[in-house]
């Protein structure tokens, strides 16, 4: 089968490689053309566009980089059009994925989702576009199966795919990865600051501002695999350090971490390290984002899933050194870390065992 598929993130990048890792085993005549990273290119087949070239974070931005945007689908339907793909797979990315999945099914072609978007936090309404143009919704957070069904829509709850990411990882000596990558011999606080330029310069700032109330600890920053190394060299000091595409290793070495909300928040925690998530937006972005997202208790998807604060969220105001070093005191040790661990047992239960790649694929075959 020839497939085509939209991933716009680094996240989205990782789950697209490990499905199509399981396409192949499935199908080993398949042929993949793709938006997405680096980790989808090993996987063969033809990169289109990379996803550096489609991340815009916030309303603002978004706006600011609408003819871009606009560009980018145009394009995309044009590639789409001209190689006609036995099936159209959507990583999540619903702004741009939502558009593609139209244009897609009006030329008859299957539409699959892997991945929802968020729906259930806002923009509840675009469940009618899946319903129109989505021919298998796939969803990876068990709640999601619940939401669908409320709308009519049916979709399959096929396990979280972090869970086949993490279960293939090797064991890891912390003190051969400090060696490595020239660390000293203090324990390992993570720094994960997000993937986006202007959102990492403003989450290190105040991230890299508790250092005086923790100089027992190095601190260790995850470099993102959309950013050059050069990015991150004004952050490096003796005590500041800076490993890049090695984050999941850099968090299996680390005592704690201080993360940007996203799907690292949920790495972190299957990887059994307790966290403070981070956010904080441009004043506009946040404004907006507060009024559309009416009803959702939390932005971890930690404590989305749990359904209850496992996970300490500082947003916006509340993100500032004194609270930042508070929380992070918090889960360095005594009960706080103790109990947040116990939580995490629980929380990997509830995603169920690892074969989401493998489960999406089978969907994916069956129904060709």
């Amino acid at each position: 089968m020839k497939y085509y598929i939209i991933a716009g993130e680094a996240s989205g990048d990782l789950h697209g490689s490990n499905l199509m890792k399981s396409l192949k085993q499935k199908d080993p005549n398949a042929e993949f053309r793709f938006w997405g990273g680096d980790l989808m290119e090993k996987q063969g087949g033809t990169l289109v566009k990379h996803y550096r070239d489609l991340a815009f974070m916030g309303f603002l931005e978004v706006a600011l980089n609408l003819k871009t945007i606009l560009n980018n689908i145009k394009f995309c339907k044009t590639d789409i059009k001209n190689n006609r793909p036995d099936v159209l797979i959507l990583v999540d990315y619903p702004g741009f994925n939502l558009r593609i999945a139209k244009f897609a099914k009006e030329l008859g072609i299957r539409v699959v989702y892997y991945i929802s978007p968020q729906l259930w936090a806002w923009k509840e309404g675009r469940v009618e576009i899946i319903k129109k143009y989505v021919d298998e919704m796939m969803v990876i957070l068990p709640f999601e199966e619940d939401f669908y069904h409320k709308h009519n829509v049916k979709s399959h709850f096929v396990g979280h795919p972090l869970l086949d990411a993490i279960s293939s990882l090797q064991n890891i000596e912390v003190e051969v990865f400090k060696k490595e990558n020239n660390l000293n011999e203090k324990e390992i606080i993570a720094l994960l600051p997000g993937s986006r330029k202007q959102e990492v310069e403003k989450m290190l700032e105040i991230m890299l501002s508790v250092r005086p109330f923790f100089t027992d600890y190095q601190f260790v920053i995850a470099g993102a695999p959309s950013l050059e190394k050069d990015f991150y060299q004004k952050y490096v000091d003796e005590n500041v350090h800076f490993v890049s595409n090695k984050t999941y290793d850099l968090l299996r070495c680390s005592k704690a971490a201080l993360v940007t909300s996203g799907t690292a928040t949920l790495e972190t925690a299957l990887l059994n390290v307790p966290e403070v998530v981070c956010y904080r937006g441009s004043k506009v972005s946040y404004a907006i984002a507060k009024r559309l997202v009416k009803h959702i208790k939390y932005i971890s998807l930690v404590n989305l899933i749990m359904d209850k604060e496992v996970v300490k969220e500082l947003i916006q105001s509340e993100l500032n050194t004194t609270n930042l070093a508070e929380q992070l005191k918090f889960i360095l040790d005594g009960e706080k870390r103790n109990l947040m661990l116990e939580e995490y047992e629980i929380l990997r239960s509830k995603l169920g065992g690892k074969g989401a790649s493998d489960n999406a694929a089978d969907i994916i075959l069956k129904n060709k």
